[in-house]
């Protein structure tokens, strides 16, 4: 068993490790220069969670440090984290890498235990999730990544330049201009947290999304309805009956909570790399069997709720209509009616390109999943055909050829590249393989990019390696 060493010792070991690596490896892009002489980022990276942060890293260990990234949140809130996640603990292993990009003192391991020692580590289960948003602070400060907070992006605009194309981005701090734009917002990067029709337009404060930010205290002592039956449902379950709320009726709409758990249950090394090379239709019938056969709650998350007395299961418990009466929720199902203080709706996100102010400019040129595999597939799965369809570098494609070639220049990694690339853009285990094939994506985009420059710099090379007269013949040639 080792003791705690420290952070400081820790970032040492890191420092190390990076010269070991040879990294970073020298700069290689040119400077590029905007409208009115601007400065120009090589890549401007919107979203500073876990996407983000592992997006920055991965570039630079390719010698891309040109990079900014772009929050909306407040330094210290990114993501779901400390925000609207509501679990204990991670669902994910304490053991898997994440984002440490192959370096051991960067992973999740190496700063817990330097703080706390191999014994603690051993002793806990899963990591409290306060404590990984922790982890995330520090993995931002040790990679050095440059981030502007309380900055919303508003707009991505296309500039022509003599230099080549540029995006704009119109942010609530200013204009920034960059050679390459990466979404990294996470699950709801091109869409928003949707709400069934029934519950639209009722008031915030009866009705949330299981994504709202909200005080749990003020559910204290009221009836709440939770609906869906994941991971984020039972959560939100949890922490109504924690914040002592009166009862607690979970509405599921399938006949039982699921149990199965196809993902994570084929996961593996092949199903994180070979993923993106699967045949289209293959990869549609996979992501289609799983929307058919959901992601089921973690087993603690489950026993958590289920200890309560006050909690209620309802399956078979489809909500048709939400009305408000005197204040009040009167929530309508196949089978019964339930009065409700408050409804929680862990209904997931739903994709929506055309509804966010930064897409505008693409949404309507971005091919899609139903593009790609036909009006009569695409009816059997309407929400999965709404998602993009991406090329094996994260890039958005045209879904007519030619019609808008700047969407080689923005790149989804978030969520929504899942159907086109598997699930290495949805969670912690495969940050960095992810991340690694977006960076080399990237780079050989940008590289080839300036083919002329590199050219000339081939050709304008004439340092030499040694003297001209190291060695001289014995005597003139003949």
């Amino acid at each position: 068993m080792t003791s705690p060493t420290g952070l400081a010792s820790l970032e040492v070991d890191l420092k190390r490790q990076f010269e070991l690596l040879n990294l970073p490896p020298k700069p290689w892009l040119p400077q590029v220069r905007g409208p009115q002489d601007a400065p120009v980022l090589d890549v401007a990276i919107i979203g500073a969670g876990l996407c983000g942060l592992a997006a920055n890293t991965a570039l630079w260990m390719e010698g891309i440090s040109n990079v900014r990234l772009f929050d909306r949140a407040p330094q210290g809130r990114e993501g779901p984290w400390i925000t609207y996640a509501r679990m204990e603990t991670l669902r994910t292993s304490k053991e898997t890498a994440g984002p440490a990009m192959g370096v051991p003192a960067l992973t999740f391991r190496a700063w817990f235990e330097a703080q706390w020692g191999t014994q603690a580590w051993q002793d806990m289960g899963l990591a409290p999730r306060p404590m990984w948003m922790d982890y995330m602070l520090w993995y931002r400060q040790v990679t050095n990544a440059d981030i502007v907070n309380d900055c919303d992006v508003t707009a991505i605009t296309p500039i022509a330049t003599p230099n080549g194309m540029l995006m704009r981005l119109t942010t609530t701090t200013g204009s920034y201009y960059a050679r390459r734009v990466v979404i990294a917002t996470g699950l709801d990067a091109i869409g928003a947290p949707r709400l069934p029709a029934a519950a639209q337009g009722i008031a915030k404060g009866l009705v949330y999304h299981s994504a709202d930010e909200f005080d749990e205290a003020t559910l204290t002592g009221k009836r709440v309805v939770v609906v869906g039956a994941g991971a984020s449902a039972m959560d939100n379950a949890a922490a109504a009956l924690e914040a002592g709320c009166a009862r607690m009726d979970l509405m599921v709409r399938r006949p039982k909570i699921p149990t199965v758990d196809k993902f994570s249950g084929t996961s593996s090394r092949g199903m994180a790399a070979g993923f993106v090379a699967l045949p289209d239709s293959t990869k549609w019938a996979i992501m289609d069997a799983g929307d058919h056969a959901p992601v089921p709650p973690p087993k603690h998350s489950v026993k958590r709720v289920i200890r309560h007395q006050n909690a209620h299961l309802h399956v078979n418990a489809s909500v048709d209509k939400v009305e408000e009466i005197n204040g009040a929720l009167r929530i309508t199902t196949p089978h019964r009616v339930i009065e409700a203080d408050v409804a929680i709706f862990a209904t997931g996100f739903g994709v929506a390109m055309e509804e966010r102010p930064e897409l505008a400019t693409f949404a309507p040129h971005i091919r899609t999943w139903g593009d790609v595999m036909g009006p009569q597939t695409a009816a059997t799965n309407p929400s999965l055909a709404s998602y993009p369809y991406l090329d094996v570098d994260f890039t958005f494609t045209e879904k007519v050829a030619g019609t808008c070639p700047a969407l080689a220049h923005v790149t989804c990694f978030a969520f929504a590249a899942t159907p086109t690339h598997g699930k290495v853009t949805s969670g912690i285990p495969s940050s960095t393989e992810g991340a690694r094939r977006l960076a080399t994506g990237l780079t050989r985009s940008l590289f080839a990019e300036d083919a002329e420059i590199h050219l000339a710099r081939f050709n304008d090379y004439e340092t030499p390696d040694m003297p001209d007269n190291i060695w001289l013949p014995d005597s003139p040639a003949c």
